[in-house]
């Protein structure tokens, strides 16, 4: 599976943006999706997920703000990010899990590069 990353850049706090990952070298739709992000001098941590199914997860810390999504007909899978924070700067990156049942917090077996998304105070 090949990952395609886009839509990272520059914001404000409290502005927004879209990020976008396509996927191609599987069928899409039996995928499990995950963005996960990495902070200057931090590990990577988990943002957000989607079954093949649709259902949802997210770390506690984006909850209420970032909304994961997928449009199975583009193989793509979305990041929608609102109230950005600062603490919200990191390179993000898209991962897709092939087995079913699928573990979108530890079982990504696939990593596109990442896009670094810059909050400013």
């Amino acid at each position: 599976v090949q990952l395609q990353a886009s839509g990272g850049g520059l914001v404000q706090a409290g502005g927004s943006l879209r990020l976008s990952c396509v996927a191609s070298g599987r069928t899409f739709s039996r995928l499990a999706m995950g963005w996960f992000r990495q902070a200057p001098g931090k590990e990577r941590e988990f943002v957000a997920g989607i079954k093949r199914y649709s259902t949802t997860y997210y770390a506690d810390s984006v909850k209420g703000r970032f909304t994961i999504s997928r449009d199975n007909a583009e193989n793509t899978v979305y990041l929608q990010m609102s109230s950005l924070r600062p603490e919200d700067t990191a390179v993000y990156y898209c991962a897709a899990d092939s087995d079913y049942p699928a573990d979108v917090y530890y079982g990504m077996d696939y990593w596109g590069k990442g896009t670094l998304v810059t909050v400013s105070s």
